[in-house]
């Protein structure tokens, strides 16, 4: 797509609803252009006659990228003290009473510091959205919720900024800025994205090549699973066939919930449909009973649910493998995702009667069984 068109695509967009629309760039990795290309298409904007303004640009240094910002209107910066040192924010206020009809922001997955109005920045996107004020907008694919654990184990990195799917899926346009593992090392070795202090442990650690093949792999498929749901949404459902709902079966512990949970997101959001997360509180997890950092973990493990757009049950009984069956049938659960068993030696039998139950009853159901290791 050439700039005209590119142009004249979001324009025609715009022109359709009163709510802002909201257009994502992801990239696989810092540095791969995400900045620059939004500024670029501000520029193309703004050539339109497009009343376009820069709410939030990050250049991180980059020469080319903030070469970029040179001619665009710019909404300044929010100064805030924190921590005895003054912090520049994006002014939501500031952009919600010029009310451009375009606004650019950087950064989605930021944190905000104290003192503003939201905790995250993709919160005050939704609120220009909901404002009538048309928002371009970058994300890196590790700040995707539901992909944070895969992310994790090709890189090793736990990032903290998290982004939820229910944003993306929001997105009127998802753009991938794709470059080959060789061109985003080129670049970064020649000092385009960091400082040269700062190549060498790149390269060594986010940047291997490994990595960054992987990671692009990851933004490609994200790209193309929001393109095919928002696709989705807008063709009749065919009818007769089965209409896909999931279900996470979660426990108390800390790692393998978070697993389930992303990984019934990720089937949801590629079947267009919705998934339920539930718990079963036996007697032994009672109020009175459960230690609180198992409580603390549930209470995360169902805001997680949550914030990727599920439905969270929580169901007291004794007989954990009945009221799984009994979920399937009355929310008519097409696939079921359980942890690995723990099973001790002392307890095989009891555990495999349990498991037999439950395969036998999920066959009649016709209900599809997933066991994700731990």
């Amino acid at each position: 797509m050439d700039k005209e068109q590119n142009v004249e695509h979001f324009l025609s967009l715009i022109r359709k609803a009163k709510r802002g629309h909201l257009k994502i760039y992801i990239g696989m990795i810092a540095g791969v252009g995400k900045t620059y290309r939004m500024l670029r298409e501000a520029h193309d904007l703004l050539t339109a006659g497009v009343d376009v303004q820069v709410g939030y640009a990050e250049t991180h240094g980059r020469v080319d990228t903030a070469a970029k910002l040179e001619g665009l209107p710019v909404i300044p910066r929010k100064k805030l003290f924190y921590k005895g040192k003054e912090v520049e924010e994006m002014d939501l206020q500031a952009i919600l009473q010029i009310h451009p009809e375009v606004v650019i922001v950087d950064e989605l997955a930021h944190t905000n510091i104290e003192g503003c109005v939201n905790e995250k920045r993709w919160q005050d996107v939704l609120d220009l959205l909901d404002a009538g004020i048309n928002v371009i907008t970058a994300v890196n694919i590790q700040h995707i919720e539901s992909l944070n654990g895969e992310v994790q184990d090709i890189s090793g990195i736990e990032v903290k900024e998290r982004v939820p799917d229910s944003v993306l899926g929001q997105a009127d346009e998802v753009v991938n800025i794709d470059l080959t593992a060789e061109e985003l090392i080129s670049r970064l070795k020649a000092g385009k994205i960091y400082k040269p202090d700062k190549i060498e442990l790149a390269l060594r650690n986010f940047f291997k090549s490994e990595n960054i093949l992987q990671l692009r792999e990851l933004a490609l498929k994200e790209v193309a699973l929001r393109v095919e749901k928002k696709v989705e949404n807008e063709v009749v459902e065919n009818i007769g066939l089965r209409h896909e709902r999931f279900l996470a079966c979660i426990s108390s512990q800390e790692k393998t919930p978070r697993k389930l949970i992303r990984k019934v997101a990720r089937l949801a959001t590629h079947y267009n449909s919705k998934f339920v997360v539930l718990h079963v509180q036996t007697r032994h997890e009672s109020a009175d009973r459960i230690p609180l950092a198992k409580q603390r973990y549930l209470i995360n493990h169902f805001k997680l649910a949550s914030e990727l757009g599920g439905e969270v049950l929580q169901i007291q009984s004794d007989d954990i493998i009945g009221t799984i069956i009994n979920v399937c049938r009355e929310r008519q659960i097409s696939t079921v995702c359980v942890g690995k068993p723990n099973i001790q030696l002392f307890s095989y039998v009891r555990s495999a009667l349990r498991y037999k139950r439950l395969l036998n009853n999920l066959a009649i159901l016709n209900v599809d069984l997933i066991i994700l290791g731990s």
